[in-house]
Protein backbone atom coordinates (compact mmCIF):
# COMPACT_ATOMS: atom_id res chain seq x y z
CA UNK A 1 0.00 0.00 0.00
CA UNK A 2 1.90 3.37 -0.63
CA UNK A 3 2.60 5.93 1.86
CA UNK A 4 3.87 9.38 2.26
CA UNK A 5 6.74 10.67 4.63
CA UNK A 6 7.05 13.67 6.84
CA UNK A 7 10.00 15.21 6.89
CA UNK A 8 12.39 12.34 8.07
CA UNK A 9 9.85 10.06 9.89
CA UNK A 10 8.96 7.02 9.84
CA UNK A 11 6.22 6.86 6.80
CA UNK A 12 2.36 8.20 7.01
CA UNK A 13 -0.07 5.94 6.71
CA UNK A 14 -2.15 6.04 3.28
CA UNK A 15 -5.19 7.89 3.11
CA UNK A 16 -8.20 6.10 3.10
CA UNK A 17 -10.23 5.23 -0.03
CA UNK A 18 -13.30 6.04 1.89
CA UNK A 19 -13.85 8.15 5.05
CA UNK A 20 -16.87 9.56 6.61
CA UNK A 21 -17.70 11.10 10.01
CA UNK A 22 -20.98 11.55 11.66
CA UNK A 23 -23.50 10.61 8.30
CA UNK A 24 -26.28 11.60 9.07
CA UNK A 25 -29.90 11.76 6.74
CA UNK A 26 -33.72 11.77 7.76
CA UNK A 27 -36.72 11.56 5.98
CA UNK A 28 -39.51 13.73 7.68
CA UNK A 29 -39.22 12.17 10.59
CA UNK A 30 -37.72 8.87 10.12
CA UNK A 31 -34.46 8.65 10.76
CA UNK A 32 -32.26 6.52 8.08
CA UNK A 33 -28.69 6.96 9.17
CA UNK A 34 -27.94 8.47 12.90
CA UNK A 35 -24.05 9.68 12.57
CA UNK A 36 -22.21 6.57 10.89
CA UNK A 37 -18.35 6.80 10.94
CA UNK A 38 -16.12 5.35 7.92
CA UNK A 39 -12.73 4.56 7.24
CA UNK A 40 -11.49 2.24 4.70
CA UNK A 41 -8.41 1.69 3.28
CA UNK A 42 -7.67 1.74 -0.43
CA UNK A 43 -7.39 -1.85 -2.63
CA UNK A 44 -9.82 -3.71 -0.07
CA UNK A 45 -13.27 -4.92 0.01
CA UNK A 46 -15.45 -3.43 3.23
CA UNK A 47 -18.89 -5.27 3.39
CA UNK A 48 -22.01 -3.54 5.21
CA UNK A 49 -24.67 -5.40 6.61
CA UNK A 50 -28.16 -4.81 7.69
CA UNK A 51 -31.36 -6.15 7.65
CA UNK A 52 -33.83 -4.56 5.17
CA UNK A 53 -34.82 -0.36 5.88
CA UNK A 54 -31.53 -0.23 7.88
CA UNK A 55 -29.93 2.54 5.33
CA UNK A 56 -27.39 0.38 3.88
CA UNK A 57 -28.48 1.95 -0.02
CA UNK A 58 -28.49 5.14 1.63
CA UNK A 59 -24.85 5.09 2.76
CA UNK A 60 -24.15 4.42 -0.94
CA UNK A 61 -25.95 7.20 -2.35
CA UNK A 62 -24.45 9.61 -0.43
CA UNK A 63 -20.93 8.26 -0.74
CA UNK A 64 -21.61 7.57 -4.65
CA UNK A 65 -23.13 11.58 -4.54
CA UNK A 66 -26.34 10.64 -5.40
CA UNK A 67 -28.22 12.20 -2.54
CA UNK A 68 -26.97 14.72 -0.24
CA UNK A 69 -26.35 14.20 3.42
CA UNK A 70 -28.12 15.82 6.21
CA UNK A 71 -25.01 16.40 8.04
CA UNK A 72 -21.58 14.99 8.33
CA UNK A 73 -18.80 14.62 6.16
CA UNK A 74 -17.38 12.06 3.66
CA UNK A 75 -14.29 11.83 1.43
CA UNK A 76 -13.85 9.19 -1.42
CA UNK A 77 -10.75 8.82 -3.54
CA UNK A 78 -9.18 11.75 -1.22
CA UNK A 79 -12.48 14.30 -2.90
CA UNK A 80 -15.32 15.81 -0.63
CA UNK A 81 -18.04 14.66 -1.20
CA UNK A 82 -20.01 17.86 -0.92
CA UNK A 83 -17.00 20.65 -2.45
CA UNK A 84 -16.12 18.20 -5.07
CA UNK A 85 -18.25 15.64 -6.01
CA UNK A 86 -17.54 16.03 -9.79
CA UNK A 87 -14.02 14.37 -8.55
CA UNK A 88 -15.89 11.97 -6.49
CA UNK A 89 -17.89 10.60 -9.61
CA UNK A 90 -14.66 10.73 -11.77
CA UNK A 91 -13.40 8.36 -9.33
CA UNK A 92 -15.70 5.95 -8.62
CA UNK A 93 -17.91 3.31 -10.68
CA UNK A 94 -21.45 1.98 -8.89
CA UNK A 95 -23.52 -0.78 -9.62
CA UNK A 96 -26.74 -0.80 -8.30
CA UNK A 97 -29.48 -3.38 -6.84
CA UNK A 98 -30.80 -3.90 -10.51
CA UNK A 99 -28.41 -3.83 -13.81
CA UNK A 100 -28.69 -0.68 -15.33
CA UNK A 101 -28.67 -2.00 -18.67
CA UNK A 102 -30.20 -1.01 -22.21
CA UNK A 103 -31.93 -3.30 -23.25
CA UNK A 104 -32.40 -2.44 -26.55
CA UNK A 105 -28.66 -2.19 -27.43
CA UNK A 106 -25.84 -5.57 -27.69
CA UNK A 107 -23.74 -5.91 -25.01
CA UNK A 108 -20.70 -4.51 -26.99
CA UNK A 109 -22.99 -1.37 -27.72
CA UNK A 110 -23.64 -0.85 -24.00
CA UNK A 111 -20.51 -0.32 -23.10
CA UNK A 112 -19.62 1.74 -26.07
CA UNK A 113 -22.43 3.85 -24.69
CA UNK A 114 -20.90 4.65 -21.25
CA UNK A 115 -17.40 4.87 -22.78
CA UNK A 116 -19.37 7.70 -25.08
CA UNK A 117 -21.01 9.10 -21.53
CA UNK A 118 -17.51 8.92 -20.08
CA UNK A 119 -15.87 11.13 -23.35
CA UNK A 120 -13.46 8.42 -24.15
CA UNK A 121 -12.24 8.93 -27.32
CA UNK A 122 -13.64 6.13 -30.12
CA UNK A 123 -10.36 4.40 -30.03
CA UNK A 124 -9.66 4.52 -26.43
CA UNK A 125 -13.58 3.01 -25.77
CA UNK A 126 -13.62 0.27 -28.72
CA UNK A 127 -10.25 -1.10 -26.98
CA UNK A 128 -11.68 -0.70 -23.44
CA UNK A 129 -15.18 -2.55 -24.54
CA UNK A 130 -13.16 -5.44 -26.37
CA UNK A 131 -10.90 -5.44 -23.23
CA UNK A 132 -14.07 -5.93 -20.56
CA UNK A 133 -15.89 -8.25 -22.93
CA UNK A 134 -13.01 -10.67 -23.20
CA UNK A 135 -12.15 -10.43 -18.91
CA UNK A 136 -16.22 -10.85 -18.31
CA UNK A 137 -16.58 -13.77 -20.38
CA UNK A 138 -18.79 -12.25 -22.87
CA UNK A 139 -17.15 -11.21 -25.53
CA UNK A 140 -18.55 -14.50 -27.93
CA UNK A 141 -22.28 -12.43 -27.34
CA UNK A 142 -20.71 -9.26 -27.74
CA UNK A 143 -23.46 -8.50 -30.74
CA UNK A 144 -26.06 -9.82 -28.83
CA UNK A 145 -29.22 -7.78 -27.20
CA UNK A 146 -28.78 -7.47 -23.53
CA UNK A 147 -32.52 -8.59 -23.21
CA UNK A 148 -31.49 -12.13 -24.42
CA UNK A 149 -28.90 -12.41 -21.73
CA UNK A 150 -29.50 -14.91 -18.37
CA UNK A 151 -29.34 -12.86 -14.89
CA UNK A 152 -25.79 -14.05 -14.54
CA UNK A 153 -24.93 -12.42 -17.82
CA UNK A 154 -26.51 -9.33 -16.74
CA UNK A 155 -24.70 -8.67 -13.80
CA UNK A 156 -21.20 -9.48 -15.63
CA UNK A 157 -22.29 -6.87 -17.78
CA UNK A 158 -23.40 -4.42 -15.83
CA UNK A 159 -20.19 -4.70 -13.68
CA UNK A 160 -18.43 -4.31 -17.06
CA UNK A 161 -20.31 -0.89 -17.32
CA UNK A 162 -18.92 0.34 -13.89
CA UNK A 163 -15.23 -0.39 -15.16
CA UNK A 164 -15.33 1.40 -18.46
CA UNK A 165 -13.80 4.26 -16.51
CA UNK A 166 -11.26 1.89 -14.27
CA UNK A 167 -12.75 3.67 -11.32
CA UNK A 168 -10.37 3.34 -7.73
CA UNK A 169 -13.41 2.69 -6.00
CA UNK A 170 -16.58 0.79 -6.47
CA UNK A 171 -19.63 0.57 -4.56
CA UNK A 172 -21.60 -3.05 -5.54
CA UNK A 173 -25.14 -2.73 -3.53
CA UNK A 174 -26.38 -6.39 -3.42
CA UNK A 175 -24.56 -7.30 -6.88
CA UNK A 176 -25.62 -10.83 -6.50
CA UNK A 177 -29.18 -10.64 -5.79
CA UNK A 178 -31.33 -13.20 -7.86
CA UNK A 179 -28.30 -14.74 -9.01
CA UNK A 180 -27.40 -18.73 -8.86
CA UNK A 181 -25.00 -20.16 -6.73
CA UNK A 182 -22.57 -20.93 -9.79
CA UNK A 183 -22.90 -17.09 -10.87
CA UNK A 184 -22.49 -15.66 -7.69
CA UNK A 185 -19.33 -17.88 -6.99
CA UNK A 186 -17.82 -16.36 -10.50
CA UNK A 187 -18.89 -12.66 -8.95
CA UNK A 188 -16.69 -13.30 -6.03
CA UNK A 189 -14.14 -14.04 -8.42
CA UNK A 190 -14.47 -11.03 -10.35
CA UNK A 191 -14.36 -8.49 -7.20
CA UNK A 192 -11.53 -10.92 -5.82
CA UNK A 193 -9.87 -9.90 -8.74
CA UNK A 194 -10.17 -6.39 -8.88
CA UNK A 195 -8.93 -5.92 -5.26
CA UNK A 196 -6.02 -7.81 -6.25
CA UNK A 197 -5.45 -4.86 -8.62
CA UNK A 198 -5.59 -2.44 -6.54
CA UNK A 199 -9.11 -1.23 -7.00
CA UNK A 200 -11.24 -0.70 -3.57
CA UNK A 201 -14.74 -2.33 -2.64
CA UNK A 202 -18.01 -1.31 -0.67
CA UNK A 203 -20.10 -4.14 -0.84
CA UNK A 204 -23.48 -4.09 0.56
CA UNK A 205 -25.14 -7.52 0.64
CA UNK A 206 -28.35 -9.96 2.04
CA UNK A 207 -25.94 -12.68 1.75
CA UNK A 208 -23.79 -13.30 4.74
CA UNK A 209 -21.40 -16.07 3.12
CA UNK A 210 -20.86 -13.54 0.59
CA UNK A 211 -19.55 -10.82 3.06
CA UNK A 212 -17.15 -14.13 5.31
CA UNK A 213 -15.98 -14.92 1.69
CA UNK A 214 -15.28 -11.36 0.44
CA UNK A 215 -14.52 -8.81 3.08
CA UNK A 216 -11.32 -7.65 4.78
CA UNK A 217 -13.73 -5.77 7.51
CA UNK A 218 -17.25 -5.76 8.02
CA UNK A 219 -19.47 -3.31 9.32
CA UNK A 220 -23.40 -4.18 11.15
CA UNK A 221 -26.07 -1.23 10.76
CA UNK A 222 -29.06 -1.15 12.33
CA UNK A 223 -31.27 1.36 13.31
CA UNK A 224 -28.84 4.05 11.33
CA UNK A 225 -26.29 3.31 13.64
CA UNK A 226 -22.90 0.63 13.09
CA UNK A 227 -23.46 -1.39 16.09
CA UNK A 228 -20.13 -3.35 14.79
CA UNK A 229 -17.30 -3.40 12.91
CA UNK A 230 -14.21 -5.98 12.51
CA UNK A 231 -12.41 -8.86 10.64
CA UNK A 232 -15.59 -11.31 10.00
CA UNK A 233 -13.46 -13.61 12.76
CA UNK A 234 -13.31 -10.73 15.24
CA UNK A 235 -17.36 -10.20 14.96
CA UNK A 236 -18.18 -14.00 15.39
CA UNK A 237 -15.90 -14.06 18.58
CA UNK A 238 -18.17 -11.13 20.25
CA UNK A 239 -20.95 -14.28 19.90
CA UNK A 240 -21.53 -16.37 22.62
CA UNK A 241 -21.00 -19.99 21.55
CA UNK A 242 -18.06 -21.10 20.70
CA UNK A 243 -17.10 -24.81 22.07
CA UNK A 244 -14.61 -27.33 21.77
CA UNK A 245 -16.26 -31.04 21.13
CA UNK A 246 -14.72 -33.67 22.40
CA UNK A 247 -15.64 -37.20 21.67
CA UNK A 248 -14.66 -40.33 23.40
CA UNK A 249 -15.61 -44.36 22.30
CA UNK A 250 -14.84 -45.65 25.89
CA UNK A 251 -18.11 -45.03 28.45
CA UNK A 252 -15.18 -44.78 31.20
CA UNK A 253 -12.79 -42.00 29.57
CA UNK A 254 -16.09 -39.94 28.52
CA UNK A 255 -16.68 -39.65 32.24
CA UNK A 256 -13.21 -39.33 33.49
CA UNK A 257 -13.71 -36.28 30.90
CA UNK A 258 -16.66 -35.14 32.08
CA UNK A 259 -15.57 -34.90 35.58
CA UNK A 260 -12.28 -32.80 34.65
CA UNK A 261 -14.95 -30.42 32.70
CA UNK A 262 -17.40 -30.10 35.19
CA UNK A 263 -18.92 -27.58 33.54
CA UNK A 264 -19.17 -28.84 29.86
CA UNK A 265 -22.62 -30.06 28.29
CA UNK A 266 -22.86 -33.51 28.03
CA UNK A 267 -24.22 -35.85 25.21
CA UNK A 268 -24.61 -38.84 26.42
CA UNK A 269 -26.19 -40.93 23.47
CA UNK A 270 -22.74 -39.91 21.36
CA UNK A 271 -20.20 -40.12 24.28
CA UNK A 272 -19.34 -36.27 23.62
CA UNK A 273 -18.96 -33.22 26.19
CA UNK A 274 -19.43 -29.50 24.54
CA UNK A 275 -16.76 -27.74 26.37
CA UNK A 276 -17.35 -23.64 26.38
CA UNK A 277 -14.20 -21.27 25.05
CA UNK A 278 -13.87 -18.50 22.64
CA UNK A 279 -12.18 -21.46 19.77
CA UNK A 280 -8.74 -19.69 19.95
CA UNK A 281 -5.55 -21.17 20.04
CA UNK A 282 -5.12 -20.65 23.84
CA UNK A 283 -7.85 -21.90 24.85
CA UNK A 284 -7.90 -25.05 23.10
CA UNK A 285 -4.28 -25.60 23.99
CA UNK A 286 -5.30 -25.04 27.60
CA UNK A 287 -7.56 -27.60 27.38
CA UNK A 288 -5.62 -30.20 25.89
CA UNK A 289 -3.45 -29.99 28.55
CA UNK A 290 -5.94 -30.93 31.09
CA UNK A 291 -6.78 -33.96 29.09
CA UNK A 292 -2.93 -35.24 28.93
CA UNK A 293 -2.40 -33.85 32.68
CA UNK A 294 -5.61 -36.24 33.78
CA UNK A 295 -3.85 -38.81 31.80
CA UNK A 296 -7.41 -38.68 29.28
CA UNK A 297 -7.55 -39.74 25.86
CA UNK A 298 -10.21 -38.06 23.53
CA UNK A 299 -10.67 -40.00 20.00
CA UNK A 300 -11.61 -36.96 18.33
CA UNK A 301 -12.40 -33.20 18.88
CA UNK A 302 -13.50 -30.37 16.68
CA UNK A 303 -13.63 -26.55 17.46
CA UNK A 304 -17.03 -25.01 16.49
CA UNK A 305 -17.83 -21.07 16.24
CA UNK A 306 -21.00 -19.12 15.35
CA UNK A 307 -21.07 -17.91 11.55
CA UNK A 308 -22.02 -14.62 10.15
CA UNK A 309 -25.43 -15.52 10.61
CA UNK A 310 -25.69 -15.70 14.58
CA UNK A 311 -23.65 -12.16 14.27
CA UNK A 312 -26.40 -10.40 12.34
CA UNK A 313 -29.24 -11.63 14.42
CA UNK A 314 -27.72 -11.07 17.28
CA UNK A 315 -26.17 -7.35 16.97
CA UNK A 316 -29.56 -6.30 15.06
CA UNK A 317 -31.94 -7.08 17.21
CA UNK A 318 -33.72 -9.72 15.44
CA UNK A 319 -32.30 -12.30 17.83
CA UNK A 320 -31.11 -12.63 21.35
CA UNK A 321 -27.65 -13.00 22.60
CA UNK A 322 -28.82 -16.49 24.14
CA UNK A 323 -30.16 -17.74 20.95
CA UNK A 324 -26.94 -17.59 19.47
CA UNK A 325 -25.51 -20.29 21.56
CA UNK A 326 -28.36 -22.58 20.56
CA UNK A 327 -28.50 -22.30 17.11
CA UNK A 328 -26.59 -25.03 14.62
CA UNK A 329 -22.86 -23.99 14.75
CA UNK A 330 -20.19 -23.86 11.81
CA UNK A 331 -17.65 -26.48 11.89
CA UNK A 332 -14.72 -23.91 11.76
CA UNK A 333 -12.08 -26.34 11.65
CA UNK A 334 -11.58 -30.14 12.56
CA UNK A 335 -8.75 -30.55 13.95
CA UNK A 336 -8.22 -34.20 14.92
Amino acid sequence: MPTSRKGDGDPAPAAPAIAATGLHKAYGEKTVLDGIDLRIPAGSVFALLGPNGAGKTTTVQILSTLIAADGGRAEVAGHDIDSAPDAVRAAIGVTGQFAALDDLLTAEENLLLMADLLRLGKREGRARARELLTRFGIADVARKRAATFSGGMRRRLDLAMTLVGDPRVIFLDEPTTGLDPRSRRTMWETVRELVAGGTTVFLTTQYLEEADQLADRIAVLDGGRIVAEGTADELKARIPGSHVRLRFTDPEEYERAAGVFSGAARDEENLALRVAGDGGLDALRALLDRLDASGIRADGFSVHTPDLDDVFLTLTGHGTAGTAADTPLHVKETLR
